[in-house]
Parts: structure tokens; sequence; C-alpha cells
């Protein structure tokens, strides 16, 4: 049998970890797109409302009704709303980040239509990462519109391209800059309490002097942050479980795997496990550049993965077909 171990209890450790490097006025999002990064979103969505965070943030409108039906009420942001989903996105009370003026013209029409007021929205721009948002010479506008809209503007955000580069960081330094000028042009021409934020897991750690209003930690979540010295904060939540299908006694110079991709270097043992390229254990593995644990100890992927078995040397690790 093969199964995902989710340990909520080290999910509960990352939460704690990352909430202790933040002021207690600082608020934080917890991203559970992609199916809470590949595990479970329902579960982990539960485990940090029930930890405490305080908004939770998805890519797409789907995953965020699933959240509603799964009975989470906490705010949820939807980074990247697709524009025929803004009604979907209504309906369930999710809160969508407007990216350009079409997403902006499109979604407020939708708001009128279907006669709202006041509905929490979040602005994201673009300072560098190039992937979505309003272009910065596009501020007057923004602010221009937010004056007489049927919206209610909750959070200002951007994204950092290169938030776990040593610092200083002459890219991350002029984003940083460029949304300085941003937050500083919004607070000049509105009265209204607006949040700014800005961070990512690896921005979090890297600099704890600009966490501003809220942070946003996907990745750290799960258990990583993109530097050695981080990691050791926090604890990987997931374990890939399998048991040992069949092993075979492999001589000196006997190869193994499609391509003959492997050739034994001396006399050993392999075994085969019921996991590979279908589930997920990409082809670049395998060569001895993956390995999985055997009773603890590290037993390397040898031969080209295959769709759905994977080869490891077990050498004299002591071990049975149907061990874990």
């Amino acid at each position: 049998m093969s199964f995902l171990e989710i340990n909520l209890k080290k999910l509960a450790h990352n939460y704690k970890s990352i909430r202790s490097q933040l002021e207690p006025r600082v608020k934080m999002i917890g991203v559970v797109k992609a199916n809470a990064y590949g595990s479970a979103i329902d579960i982990i969505a539960n485990k940090l409302v029930s930890l405490g965070i305080d908004a939770l943030a998805v890519a797409y409108t789907n995953e965020g009704v699933a959240l509603r039906r799964a009975g989470i009420q906490v705010p949820i942001i939807v980074f990247y709303p697709q524009f025929q989903n803004f009604k979907k996105i209504i309906e369930q009370q999710l809160e969508p980040a407007l990216y350009s003026k079409r997403s902006w013209l499109e979604f407020t029409r939708i708001i009128k239509e279907t006669r709202n007021s006041d509905y929490p929205i979040h602005v994201k721009y673009n300072t560098g990462l190039n992937r979505i948002g309003f272009n910065p010479n596009d501020i007057d506008w923004v602010i221009a519109k937010l004056k007489h809209s049927p919206i209610k503007l909750k959070s200002i955000y951007s994204h950092l391209g290169t938030s776990e580069a040593r610092r200083p960081d002459q890219k991350t330094d002029s984003q940083i800059g460029l949304f300085e000028e941003i937050i500083r042009k919004h607070k000049k021409n509105t009265k209204e309490k607006i949040d700014f934020h800005l961070l990512n897991t690896s921005g979090i750690f890297n600099y704890p002097d600009f966490h501003l209003d809220w942070v946003r930690t996907g990745i750290g979540l799960y258990g990583f942050a993109n530097q050695l010295d981080w990691n050791k904060k926090l604890k990987p939540i997931a374990s890939l479980k399998t048991t040992i299908t069949q092993i075979h006694k492999i001589s000196k110079g006997v190869t193994v795997g499609y391509n003959c991709g492997w050739t034994a270097p001396n006399d050993t043992q392999i075994a085969v496990i019921p996991l590979g390229h279908a589930d997920g254990i990409a082809r670049h593995y395998g060569h001895g550049k993956g390995w999985v644990l055997i009773n603890g100890k590290k037993a390397p992927m040898v031969g080209n993965i295959c769709m759905d078995m994977t080869m490891v040397e077990i050498g004299q690790i002591k071990c049975e077909e149907g061990n874990e």
C-alpha cells in the first residue's frame, strides 16, 4: 500500500515558528493553493484555522469554493481570479486580487450588476516578478477608480522575485523601493485604512524589517524556506510511504532498468518499490540522484525511473519484501 502521510503536529510547529518571527500586529495569510502544496487542502486549511490563521489564499476560484464547502469561514483570497468565475467568487464570498484594468472593470461591472457594495478586494502590483499585476504606472488610474467604486480595497500587495537571495540584493532592493513608493502614494490619496504586504516565506526570514501589515506563507507551512539555515527552524509535514514489492540479488556488472541505466559496481541487492513517474517521482531521479529511507537508512534510486516502479540499491540494509 502506498500513501502520503501528513503530520499536523509538524504543521503546527511550522505555523508557530513563523508566527514567532512576527510582531503581534502583523497578520498571516496561509497559502493553500495547489491542494495545499500537494497534500490535502481541506485538512490543512481546517488545521490552520484552528491555529489562528488570519486568512487563507488560493490560486483559483474552484479551490476557494472547495474551502467554503469544507466549512472554512475565514477570509479567502483568490490570487489569480479568472473573469468567467467572478460571479462564483461573489456567491462564495471570496476575495479576488485584481491585477489589471480589464480585471478591475469587469469585476466592478459584475458587482454593480449583482447590486453589491463595499465588496472586499485586493490589488496586486507587478514590481519586477513580471507574472501578473498592475503596472506601477497605472497607480493614478487605480486611485481615481477607488474614489467612486462599489468595492472596498482591503489590501495592496506585490511579490518579490528573489526574496531568498543573500542580502544585499539589488533586484530585491529595487522592488522594495518601488513598493514603498506605491505605499506612499496610496496613503497620500486616501483616508481609508489599507493593509500592505510584500513578503512570502523567504521574505519573512530574510526581511524582518519589512513585514508590513500582512505576510504570506506557503511553502514554509509545509516545512521549507529555500535556505538550509531557515529550513532548520521548520519540519517537512509530508512523507510518501510504500512497501517493497521485490528484492533482487545483483552481481557486479549486471545492469538495472531501461536502457541498462545503471550498472552494479559490485555484488549488491536491489529493492523494487511500487511508485514511479506516474506518481510524481520525476524521471530525472534515478542514477543515484534520489533516495528513499528503508529502516532509517538511505537507499539510492538506481537506473531509470519507470512509470509505476522504482529500483533502489539496498546493499546491506536489513529489510524484507513487504517492509515500509
